[in-house]
């Protein structure tokens, strides 16, 4: 696949600035496999990612902004010039960054339509930081407030991150609506940071990367080469040390081996995924192979061996961190919402670099588990930890709760006082469409199966798609051409790794559906308006076995249908149980050669697939008091059979608290997995 230079307009200095509207847009496209498409480009106009892009605005962002005010992160701003009575600064010290993420999903649901109660509380945000803001530009609640110096502790002032922040959603509302009055902010920040850490030869970072990828997109904003070289300086000088050891060692900051030499993500997880998110946005403008290759390195590290099977990472509470290869414990799973979200992140950037579609088929195992997880169906009450086995069903969260803690909330917090995770939520959900579709010379490719429009450029001319389809719970996807030129293109369609048997039909007629070597079946043709193509993806239950590596769930399987991971779950209440829920969650087994079948359910959980699986409830005796035995001493188990009632794993507890568990036990005399099913 050729890449192609999408509509620009001139700067000042000569270069040119994309005039799309997009998360992410490089200006050196030569070193693009796919273009990225403009958000306005494509729409989701059904389904269940369509309504939940509708209750971010109605619901979510709201819900953030009574928060903001709640919890004082606004007041902070509001006392550093007079204008609260609030005795003291409230919060944790980058406590800025909510405030700045709320006002980038802002941005990107005004991509979706217009908003004017949205873009006067913007504008009423913007005046009060300009009002704040020194002279030379800088702006920290924490630091003018006197409770630091500048610069005076990088490891864990956040003083860097929160400038990123605010320079995303500076880049944001200014793509979206063409208004750059935040940007008159952020800019002198942004300018003020240059002079210091470049001019002022600074050979430390910030403990938490974010910056880097801010940076960089305020370059292809602006054309201001001065921010691409302060995004590449902030990469180049981590992992000598510079950073100290802190609570958890160099290793939690990414500061114990250098960048380019890196050979798995480690550390503190958000951190490490944002800063590999910073070395591809930089190879991308640069060239400089060494950061694609330690990226690509790195991921494929973290997919092969620190990745949970619903898209998410980060094994160990002590330091939000990567554990070692294979350290997956489902039920002490740390699995923060901002980790799963970095991930998407650095996944997209790495699609588009090299167009292998590896990177959308995780993108898509992250949404449909982990990050749907996240996010009640109230869209109201979310998760900062995401586990995949619940012991006992827990009280809901306190509202504002501490997220740190090993007792993770059984139900979802209405907010955290480290609230990162939910203002990400609405950044990423009103960003969506910019995941969906890529372009190039050759055509158009589709990564993401959601009913909605795409329009797009390609070296013949403009192309015009609609998608239907109400995927997951179904296989099939009808794309139709509703524009066309004379001349032909390709149509790619990803294949999911996952996938079996898939058929691909172009006017009726059934054609190869086998993936070339990025992992996309391609037609290519001249193509007439009403076209139709039918990807028909089967969706067998699966079920899959753990690497034996993992001895957290070894001996174990898990139940997944496309691309969603289910789980067994015991909600407390009586009432909101489905068949074959009241089991001991500590003694069932599944059978592996029971049938599994699912069905669609209108009336569970706002409408899901559930699968039925064939199992057993087993009991014994033999065992002694501290819970083992020997070989021999233990009596037969006897066990009643029974069929268990599985949901989605994106759906769990919502029906209240609840135990839960993903990886169910292998009865012990189920025959071996059959070929095709593990």
């Amino acid at each position: 696949m050729t890449s192609m230079t999408p509509a620009s307009t001139a700067l000042p200095d000569g270069t040119r600035r994309s005039a799309s509207v997009a998360p992410c847009l490089p200006l050196a496209t030569e070193r693009l496999a796919l273009q990225p498409l403009d958000v306005t480009a494509v729409r989701i106009t059904d389904g269940p990612w369509a309504r939940w892009q509708a209750a971010n605005r109605t619901t979510t962002i709201p819900h953030g902004l009574h928060w903001l005010e709640k919890d004082g992160v606004i007041d902070n701003f509001r006392r550093l010039i007079g204008e609260s009575d609030a005795p003291e600064r409230r919060g944790w010290v980058f406590c800025d960054s909510d405030l700045y993420k709320v006002l980038e999903g802002i941005a990107w649901d005004l991509s979706l339509s217009p908003n004017k109660e949205w873009n006067d509380r913007v504008a009423e945000a913007t005046a009060l930081l300009a009002r704040t803001q020194d002279d030379d530009g800088y702006l920290n609640t924490f630091v003018q407030a006197g409770l630091e110096e500048r610069f005076g502790n990088l490891p864990r002032g956040h003083e860097l991150y929160c400038a990123g922040h605010l320079i995303q959603a500076a880049v944001a509302y200014a793509r979206v609506t063409g208004d750059e009055r935040l940007m008159d902010v952020a800019r002198p920040f942004a300018d003020y940071l240059v002079t210091q850490f470049v001019g002022g030869g600074r050979n430390d970072t910030d403990g938490h990367p974010e910056i880097e990828t801010a940076l960089v997109e305020l370059y292809r904003y602006t054309g201001e080469a001065s921010y691409l070289t302060l995004a590449r300086q902030l990469i180049d000088v981590r992992g000598y040390g510079v950073l100290g050891t802190g609570l958890f060692g160099s290793t939690y900051f990414q500061d114990d081996v250098p960048v380019r030499e890196q050979q798995s993500t480690v550390g503190h997880s958000v951190r490490a995924l944002y800063l590999l998110a910073g070395v591809v946005d930089v190879y991308l403008e640069t060239g400089e192979d060494a950061l694609l290759k330690t990226a690509e390195r790195q991921w494929a590290s973290m997919v092969g061996q620190k990745t949970y099977l619903t898209g998410a990472v980060g094994s160990r509470f002590e330091g939000e961190a990567f554990g070692e290869p294979y350290e997956l414990p489902p039920d002490l799973i740390y699995g923060e919402t901002c980790a799963a979200i970095a991930s998407l992140m650095l996944s997209w950037r790495l699609l588009i670099a090299t167009g292998e579609s590896k990177y959308a088929d995780l993108i898509e195992r992250i949404l449909y588990n982990v990050f749907s997880a996240s996010t009640s169906l109230e869209r109201d009450g979310f998760f900062y930890v995401n586990p995949v086995h619940r012991r006992r069903a827990r009280p809901a969260a306190p509202a504002g709760g501490k997220p740190l803690r090993t007792d993770a909330p059984g139900t979802r917090a209405e907010w955290y006082d480290v609230a990162c995770c939910p203002p990400n939520i609405m950044r990423t959900i009103g960003s969506l469409t910019a995941y969906v579709s890529t372009t190039t010379d050759d055509g158009v490719q589709l990564h993401q199966f959601l009913p909605g429009t795409i329009a797009a450029e390609t070296a013949a001319g403009a192309v015009s798609l609609t998608v239907a389809t109400d995927y997951p719970r179904s296989g099939i996807v009808a794309v139709t051409i509703s524009k066309t030129p004379p001349a032909p293109w390709s149509l790619a369609l990803r294949i999911p790794r996952w996938s079996r048997g898939a058929t691909l039909t172009v006017g009726g007629e059934r054609i190869d559906a086998n993936p070339d070597t990025k992992g996309y079946t391609v037609v290519r043709r001249t193509w007439a308006v009403g076209d139709l193509v039918v990807l028909d993806l089967p969706l067998p239950v699966r079920v899959t076995v753990p690497n034996p590596a993992v001895d957290a769930v070894r001996g174990s399987a898990a139940i997944e249908r496309g691309p969603v991971v289910y789980c067994l779950e015991k909600p407390l209440d009586e009432r909101a149980r489905l068949a074959g829920e009241s089991v001991d969650l500590t003694a069932v087994e599944i059978r592996t050669e029971g049938v599994l079948s699912a069905e669609y359910a209108p009336d569970v959980l706002g409408g899901s697939v559930i699968v039925h699986v064939d199992a057993q409830e087993r009991s014994g005796s033999g065992w002694s008091a501290i819970g083992w035995a020997e070989v021999g001493e233990v009596t037969p188990p006897t066990s009643r059979n029974l069929t268990l009632a599985l949901v989605p794993y994106g759906l769990w507890a919502n029906r209240g608290p609840s135990e839960m568990r993903v990886w169910l036990p292998i009865a012990f005399d189920s025959p071996t997995l059959p070929h095709g099913r593990s």
